[in-house]
């Protein structure tokens, strides 16, 4: 089991995969990352880009080597990447790549509490997300196409991957929705009892039953 990494904020690891390419300035580190559609893999923000960068330079990961001027906008500082940074980069995505990790999911933590919402209301919810997460696998896959015109598949890889899982769960909530609609899910008649009348045998009801150890009967002499 590799030991804890000091850096956990995947931006950063974002900004040291830009900076192996070349020198850059920060506001051109946000551009390349959008022109090459990262943007989809890593949350972009200013504030949090240029607290990364400060972050990596305290570190000696980056290192400041030189300024640049563009007309009358203020200098902007240009950035490297160091011998120790790039040791870092290459140990980081070794880890990342090859030992897996549960990233505890907003939507399956949910998943693990349907109970606390009626039925009906359930279906309901399955079905809006299941709209418009084909949504988004229409919009990802017309993306991948145009991306592909341009870029080699070495940098669209994990576009396929996020295309991968979201069709997974796109065939997943299609078959959920549709024993919904038919009724067919499991336990749908006991669940939808338990709402309307606050017991259920099969879903629980109430605080859980009290277990005491019975008092051990004395020895017979």
């Amino acid at each position: 089991m590799p030991p804890p990494r000091r850096l956990t904020n995947l931006l950063a690891l974002a900004v040291l995969g830009v900076l192996a390419q070349r020198p850059m300035h920060p506001y051109e580190i946000a551009t390349t990352l959008r022109d090459y559609g990262k943007d989809t893999s890593f949350k972009i923000k200013w504030g949090s880009l240029y607290s990364v960068v400060q972050t990596l330079e305290k570190r000696e990961l980056i290192a400041a080597t030189a300024t640049a001027r563009q007309g009358g906008r203020p200098e902007r500082t240009i950035y490297a990447l160091t011998e120790t940074g790039r040791t870092e980069l290459a140990d980081w995505l070794r880890e990342l790549i090859s030992v897996p990790e549960h990233d505890y999911p907003r939507f399956e933590g949910a998943l693990s509490l349907l109970a606390v919402l009626p039925p009906d209301e359930v279906g309901r919810l399955l079905q809006g997300r299941l709209r418009r997460q084909e949504g988004a696998l229409a919009a990802g896959r017309a993306s991948m196409e145009h991306y592909a015109q341009e870029l080699p598949r070495l940098l669209l890889i994990e576009n396929e991957y996020h295309l991968a899982l979201l069709e997974a769960e796109v065939r997943w909530l299609r078959a959920v929705v549709e024993e919904f609609t038919a009724g067919t899910f499991p336990g749908l008649a006991e669940w939808r009892h338990y709402h309307e009348t606050g017991t259920s045998p099969a879903l629980g009801s109430g605080p859980p039953p009290t277990h005491t150890d019975p008092t051990p009967e004395a020895p017979t002499p």
